[in-house]
């Protein structure tokens, strides 16, 4: 988003909330505060994605398994 975008939404959330009396804008202040979260959020790696097979099966042994969970229909079924 613009820059000039998010500062007509803040000057028409201001316009809006320029009348409401003291406790309810200190209780904005403080919901808005909150919400801010200063902690640094932690980046997923997209790169752990990628990478070599692990595991202690052997290739003979994975390939097997494959196939014992395939499931074939003989039946096709209809709409």
């Amino acid at each position: 988003m613009s820059i000039v975008k998010e500062k007509r939404i803040v000057n028409s959330y201001f316009r809006l909330m320029r009348n409401w009396d003291n406790e309810t804008k200190k209780d904005m202040i403080i919901k808005l505060t909150s919400s801010i979260d200063d902690k640094p959020k932690d980046k997923f790696d997209f790169s752990s994605c990628f990478g070599a097979w692990e595991d202690e099966r052997s290739a003979d042994e994975i390939i097997q398994e494959i196939r014992s969970d395939r499931v074939n229909k003989k039946e096709i079924e209809e709409f």
